[in-house]
């Protein structure tokens, strides 16, 4: 199992790493993502229907199958109940602020933050990790992505870039699109948001994380910097493959029928 120190050891370094949403509240997506060489999952409490429990069950199902998983939670109070139960990292919406930005890395930190204690839990061992190895062991190794996604976070950005704790920035593409009310095909002002987290990002060293639904969005995306990449999700991968497995027996049984 790739360790979750390692993870975020890679992600600093700017290792190229491509991974995926889960949307479905299920071990069963997370198993089988987990075992077709992604290098990290992205459990969605955002927009997909986890609760408490069913995180709970696909952050087991990443252990079982050796990937690491973090989740998006919805908001700062879902980031103690992930962490406890073994996510190696969060990642954080609508970090708008400065203010924001540190009160996330504070909840996910134990020095010099603000992270409640407890080693009964699945990063605890369940009391098996001694107290000051667990508090080293978490503080070194969870993994906090803030996502840049308001128009009005684009005037903090070098301010938020810099909060210590803060590991990297993802770009909300999506939400920015919507805020900016642009239903052209590329909208120029999502495209400048998009280039200003990314020299943001650059210039304070951390690095960028991007969703995408192509080659075509990570070569551009790349190319202004990122590193870290979330393809699809699972439920993205069942409509595609439902989609062509439909058309291809479709045309085949209409020609031999």
């Amino acid at each position: 199992m790739v360790s979750a120190t390692s993870f975020r050891q890679r992600l600093l370094a700017l290792e190229p790493l491509v991974g995926s949403f889960l949307k479905t509240p299920t071990s069963h997506a997370t198993e089988i993502l987990g075992a077709i060489g992604f290098d990290f999952l992205v459990i969605d409490q955002e927009h997909g229907p986890f609760d408490r429990t069913s995180t709970d069950v696909a952050l087991l199902a990443a252990r079982a199958a050796g990937i690491p998983a973090l989740v998006r939670v919805p908001g700062p109070d879902a980031l103690l109940s992930v962490l406890d139960c073994g996510a190696i990292g969060v990642l954080v919406p609508h970090v708008a602020s400065v203010a924001y930005a540190r009160q996330v890395a504070a909840a996910c930190r134990y020095r010099n933050g603000k992270r409640g204690f407890a080693t009964s839990t699945r990063a605890g061992g369940y009391t098996a990790v001694p107290m000051w190895k667990h508090i080293a062991d978490s503080d070194a190794a969870v993994t906090v992505i803030a996502q840049i996604e308001d128009p009005e976070a684009l005037d903090q950005l070098d301010g938020i870039a810099a909060v210590d704790g803060i590991d990297s920035l993802f770009i909300g593409r999506g939400d920015l699109t919507a805020a900016f009310d642009d239903q052209s095909a590329e909208p120029p002002a999502v495209r400048h948001a998009v280039e200003r987290i990314a020299v943001a990002s650059r210039r304070a060293g951390k690095p960028i994380s991007v969703y995408v639904g192509n080659a075509g969005e990570a070569a551009w995306l790349k190319g202004l910097g990122a590193s870290a990449f979330v393809l699809s999700s699972d439920q993205g991968f069942l409509r595609q493959a439902a989609i062509k497995g439909l058309s291809e027996v479709r045309d085949t049984v209409k020609r031999t029928g």
